[in-house]
């Protein structure tokens, strides 16, 4: 990225003012990726956690298979899931905050004595798949952010920091070698003048 600028002071003030700006943001943008990289961490730890504990879950029930065909298929349902936002590192995320369930009424006389363990376990494992959804998609904002943040990271210490001091150097340089040629000249023209002098004199 080329930086546009001028030989001028006006230039390399405006250059300072950016290249502080990026100097003094870079500390902090380095803590916010390391504060998400380990979030990204946790939150991948903690959705393949909940994978497998639903996993885990579904494999203790594979003796009921055979009874799920008596179960009655719209006796629950979920109608609604509440999400809340949190921070984490700065970025907003979801976690869950609650499913709510709705149950058709049934005759637990006339219905398998079982039914009521159904009801429970579909609960269950309707909370753990929707939690490990959420967990994944928090892990995926975590980590895109993580993503944006180190290449600003990138962007800002290895191009526009480089940068900005390489054109400040620049128009400093060209400033002194103004200031210098100023100086030669008007020394030769002095020079010139005490010897016009000297000659009328003579």
């Amino acid at each position: 990225m080329a930086i546009k600028f001028q030989y001028n002071k006006t230039s390399l003030t405006n250059l300072g003012k950016q290249l502080k700006v990026r100097q003094n943001a870079l500390p902090t943008l380095k803590n916010k990726e390391s504060a998400l990289r380990v979030s990204v961490i946790a939150a991948k730890a903690e959705a393949q956690a909940q994978a497998d504990a639903l996993e885990a879950k579904m494999r203790e029930y594979d003796y009921l298979a055979a009874l799920w065909n008596e179960f009655e298929p719209g006796l629950i349902r979920i109608t609604d899931i509440h999400l809340k936002t949190v921070k984490i590192a700065g970025v907003k995320a979801p976690m869950l905050d609650g499913i709510d369930f709705s149950l058709e009424p049934f005759n637990a006389f006339v219905k398998p004595a079982w039914y009521a363990d159904g009801v429970r376990i579909l609960k269950e494992l309707s909370t753990l798949g929707i939690e490990s959804e959420v967990s994944e998609e928090r892990r995926q904002i975590l980590e895109f952010n993580r993503k944006k943040t180190t290449q600003k990271v990138n962007l800002y210490e290895k191009v526009q920091i480089p940068g900005y001091q390489e054109a400040i150097r620049k128009i400093k340089r060209y400033m002194e070698d103004e200031e210098n040629l100023s100086k030669a000249s008007s020394k030769i023209v002095k020079e010139r003048h005490a010897q016009q002098e000297e000659e009328e004199e003579l």
